[in-house]
Parts: structure tokens; C-alpha cells; sequence
């Protein structure tokens, strides 16, 4: 690994309700990842647990972050000496968990993490009846290999603030782990919205998405200027890609969209019905 170029990997899986079985797929391809040469792997969201429950089911499963789940995929980062981003549902005070990004390096060491701030009320589903939000006041940005990263999850993509505050922290690669669910025309927006992050950020984008009957599946990897250079298709798997500083300097000087930018983003007061847990 350089300063100029480097490369991760997005694993795509079906996490379902046993979290044993949900720990060793992570960590399957977490070994499949190393194995391939990348330095990080990003692992969808839900990764400890999936279902199509209503979210109040979640804090039965919830986890701490010092627990199995988290210890487990520590260990086979370390173990494989490669960095991980992966989603979980986080204990809280509230009795409400979060739905939690980690980041770990590749000692297995936590280096940050983000709570989603915009959570899934739409389609149909309320994922706030179940789940707390996290704060808008702070993106998770950490620094790899020379690069600047930045994570959000799932339904933030939707968001184009999210991608801006990271990169407004100074990310250059945008990492979206999801559980995308399926139903008419989201793979489309799945895509578009991916492509459009990239686009207007000029920055990379890695979308680790699940699959299976619940999840579009499609995780990608878009480049600067919003090429699609890896795709995962339908099933479980892993997609690589590589980074490049010329690349990404490249796009910036011909599109410079954030010297040119006007606005900026400011995150909106807490709503206070998400402020105070429920009781």
C-alpha cells in the first residue's frame, strides 16, 4: 500500500437471524479480501443480523461494541491484517440501539464509528419506531494508506448532505454499507443514487450491499467521475477496486465542483421526537 494508489473490496452477503452463521460469512470473505490484495473491506449493513421484522425486534440482538460481534470481526481483521468497515446494531442507554457503523484497522483496533442519522421511514417500513439516530454533527472520516475515507449507511444515500459533510471533512472515498431492500424500480435508484455521489463529490464510491431475498444485491465500486469499474451482481460475493491519487486529482482539476461549490451544509436541530427515547 501508497500514497498513490491502494485497493479495497466491498463483500457482499445474506445476513439472516443467526448471528454465528452471520459472523463466519464476514469473516469468509474478510480472508477472501486479504487474500485478493486489498487493504480494506467494507461489509454491508445488518451485517450481524437481518430480518424483516419490524425494527422494535432489533434490541433484542443488539450488541455492545466490545461484544461477540464486533470481537469476532476484530480478530479476523487482525488476523488477516486488513481494515474493516462493518455494519451492527449497537446497545444503547435508551433501551433503542443504533443502527452502527465500525470502522476497524488491520490490528483489529476500532477507529471510529457512525450511528445512521437518517433512518429508514419510507416504503412503508419505520425503522425509528425500533432504532435511535445517530448525530449529524460529526461524519465518520478516517485516514488508510494516504487516503481519506468517509462512511454513511444505506438510506443516507439518498441524502446528498451525508456525502457532503464527509467530503467536506476531506474524504476522498465514500463508503455506503447497506441492506437496500428490494421492491420496484430501487435497483435503479440503487444505482443512480451511487453514481450520483460519486459524480457530484468527484469522489470514489464503495456500496457494500446485502442480498438475497430481502436485498437488491448490486454492490459497486463508481470512480470519480461516476464510472461503475465493478459490479457485484445478484449473489454473495466480493467486488475489487482500486484507487488512484493521479485518478482522483484528475477529475478534480476538469470538474472542480467543490472549489466552485456556494452552499454549504449545516445539519438541522435534532427532532425531538428522536431526541428523547420512547417510553
Amino acid at each position: 500500500m501508497d500514497s498513490e494508489s491502494m485497493t479495497i473490496a466491498a463483500g457482499q452477503l445474506i445476513a439472516g437471524t443467526d448471528k454465528a452463521k452471520n459472523t463466519t460469512a464476514a469473516g469468509r470473505l474478510i480472508a477472501e479480501a486479504a487474500a485478493a490484495g486489498a487493504d480494506l473491506v467494507v461489509l454491508p449493513e445488518s451485517s450481524l443480523y437481518g430480518t424483516s421484522e419490524a425494527a422494535t425486534a432489533i434490541a433484542a440482538v443488539a450488541e455492545d461494541l466490545d461484544g461477540p460481534f464486533i470481537r469476532s470481526i476484530a480478530a479476523f481483521a487482525k488476523e488477516h491484517s486488513i481494515a474493516v468497515v462493518v455494519g451492527t446494531y449497537e446497545r444503547s442507554e435508551t433501551g433503542r440501539p443504533y443502527n452502527t457503523l465500525v470502522a476497524l484497522d488491520s490490528q483489529g483496533n476500532i477507529r471510529g464509528c457512525y450511528r445512521k442519522v437518517h433512518l429508514y421511514d419510507a416504503f412503508g417500513y419505520r425503522e425509528s419506531d425500533g432504532i435511535s439516530a445517530g448525530s449529524a454533527e460529526e461524519p465518520l472520516v478516517f485516514n488508510l494508506g494516504g487516503f481519506r475515507f468517509g462512511a454513511f449507511t444505506c438510506y443516507d444515500l439518498r441524502f446528498p448532505e451525508s456525502a457532503r459533510a464527509a467530503v467536506d471533512a476531506g474524504a476522498d472515498i465514500l463508503l455506503v454499507p447497506s441492506m437496500w431492500i428490494r421492491g420496484p424500480g430501487k435497483e435503479d435508484h440503487w444505482s443512480t443514487l451511487a453514481k450520483a455521489r460519486a459524480i457530484e463529490n468527484t469522489a470514489y464510491v464503495l456500496a457494500a450491499n446485502q442480498c438475497g431475498p430481502l436485498a437488491t444485491g448490486f454492490s459497486m465500486a463508481v470512480d470519480p467521475a461516476g464510472v461503475v469499474v465493478a459490479n457485484a451482481g445478484e449473489e454473495p460475493g466480493l467486488i475489487l477496486a482500486h484507487l488512484s491519487r493521479e485518478r482522483l486529482e484528475q477529475v478534480r482539476r476538469r470538474v472542480p465542483v467543490l472549489a466552485n461549490r456556494r452552499y454549504a451544509v449545516v445539519p438541522l436541530p435534532e427532532p425531538a421526537s428522536r431526541s428523547k427515547p420512547r417510553r
